[in-house]
């Protein structure tokens, strides 16, 4: 029984191997991940309303002050952009 006493977790002992080390790299990467998605969902989102503007009237285009010219430029750019 006494050599029991004398077994470690030598995971603790490792510098940067510590499980609030590991959670912390989980954090980031995950921030990281959201912060991409994020990323790419404004991208899609700018192209979209890009694309409307190509598909609006000339009347709706008025409406918002903008002539079919600047629309069509508009909505020719790429998307990162």
């Amino acid at each position: 029984m006494a050599a029991i006493d004398t077994i470690r977790d030598t995971r603790a002992e490792l510098p940067g191997a510590r499980s609030s080390g590991r959670q912390g790299y989980v954090r980031r990467l995950v921030r990281m991940v959201r912060s991409l998605a994020n990323r790419i969902g404004s991208l899609l989102d700018r192209r979209r309303s890009r694309l409307a503007l190509l598909e609006m009237t000339d009347d709706q285009l008025r409406d918002i002050g903008i002539s079919r010219s600047d629309a069509h430029r508009e909505g020719l750019r790429p998307f990162w952009d």
